[in-house]
Order: structure tokens, then C-alpha cells, then sequence
């Protein structure tokens, strides 16, 4: 039996609140909140993860460095845009999402973020690792644990390739490039593509 988790939605628009609260109730319980008062007395009560509405834009607020750490928090924009994205992340934010997202879909993130994982769309995703990659030479050392047709998926799921792109591009099929990702994500302690590229260039 999965162990309930709270999780706190700051919002001060009703229909986006109406939106939100219906998650599954037997994994998830829905807290509302509307500003930093709620999120800090959130962050009081030892609970840590947390949705955002962009609308909000609380990392504009004087106590946002401080409330944000130790706190696992997606920003819910109703317009995602890959720069606002990539602004909250480093700002301290673990995932971005479109806010009116399928309730599927908003588990899926707030699993992969309660577990320590970063959300971001595909998009986002290529931008940040291609900003990575641009920025940084890869290091020597990460790929000594995994094959040489891991090391291959690997550099290219680093920056930022899809899996069709990889499989496409070494003439395998997607499901094999799913198994040899899965199977580098565990030889390097990874468990996203994002970190992937860290580790890839020495970061992390």
C-alpha cells in the first residue's frame, strides 16, 4: 500500500485550485495555499513538496532564497515558456509544468520530483542540456563502468536526443535504446537525462 503524501497548491485562482485538488486521493492529499505566508508555514511543518502557480511568480518575493531551500517545488505556468522555465529552475524550483496538466500526467511529475528527480518538458529539456553542453567539455572517466554502445546512447541522450533520434541514428530500435538507458542510469547513479549530462560533463 503507497504511503499518502501532501502536497501544498499556491494559488489564487479558483479554477486552476478546482483543477489541481482532484488528484487521486488515495496516494495524494491536496493543501491550499496563496502566497509565502502558506509556503513557509508549509516548509515549518517539515513538509516539503509543493505546486506553484507561476501567476504567483513567488521567486520575485524577498524570502524566496530562503524558503525554497530544502523544498522540492514545480512551477505551474497556464503558458509555459522555455526561458521562464529554465529562470525557476535555477532559481531553486525541481520541475515545470503546463498548469492545466492531466491529473496523470501531474502525478507523473510530482513522483518523479518527491523522489528527488527534476520535471521539465521535452522542450525545456533539450534547451537545458544543449545550454550544458555548449557551456562545458565532456569529462574523461564517467563512461569507464558501461559499453561502448552505452557510452554511444549516452553522449546523445546528453544532449539532449530523443530516444527515435538515438535509435534512428545507430540503426537500433527504440525499445533497445530505452534498455541501455535504463541500464547506464543505474552503472552512472543517475536517474534523469539532466543529471546524465552533469554527470557527462563532470558536474555531478
Amino acid at each position: 500500500m503507497r504511503q499518502v503524501n501532501s502536497v501544498l497548491f499556491l494559488t489564487a485562482d479558483e479554477a486552476l485550485w478546482q483543477h489541481w485538488r482532484h488528484l487521486d486521493s488515495v496516494t495524494w492529499l491536496p493543501a491550499r495555499g496563496q502566497g509565502m505566508d502558506d509556503l513557509l508555514r508549509w516548509k515549518q511543518q517539515q513538509r516539503d513538496l509543493v505546486v506553484i502557480d507561476s501567476a504567483l511568480a513567488l521567486w520575485n518575493h524577498p524570502q524566496w532564497a530562503q524558503a525554497v531551500q530544502g523544498m522540492k517545488i514545480i512551477v505551474a505556468s497556464p503558458r509555459p515558456l522555455d526561458t521562464e522555465g529554465q529562470a525557476v529552475l535555477a532559481l531553486g524550483a525541481r520541475g515545470y509544468i503546463h498548469a492545466y496538466s492531466s491529473s496523470p500526467l501531474l502525478v507523473q511529475a510530482l513522483d518523479h520530483v518527491a523522489s528527488g528527480q527534476v520535471w521539465v518538458g521535452e522542450s525545456l529539456l533539450s534547451r537545458l542540456l544543449s545550454d550544458v553542453t555548449r557551456r562545458l567539455e565532456p569529462k574523461a572517466g564517467w563512461e569507464s563502468t558501461l559499453t561502448s554502445r552505452e557510452v554511444e546512447v549516452a553522449q546523445r541522450a546528453s544532449l539532449g536526443h530523443s530516444n527515435q533520434l538515438i535509435a534512428d541514428d545507430l540503426g537500433i530500435t527504440e525499445r533497445t535504446v530505452r534498455a541501455h538507458l535504463q541500464a547506464v542510469f543505474e552503472k552512472l547513479d543517475v536517474t534523469d537525462r539532466l543529471m546524465l549530462a552533469l554527470k557527462v560533463h563532470g558536474i555531478a
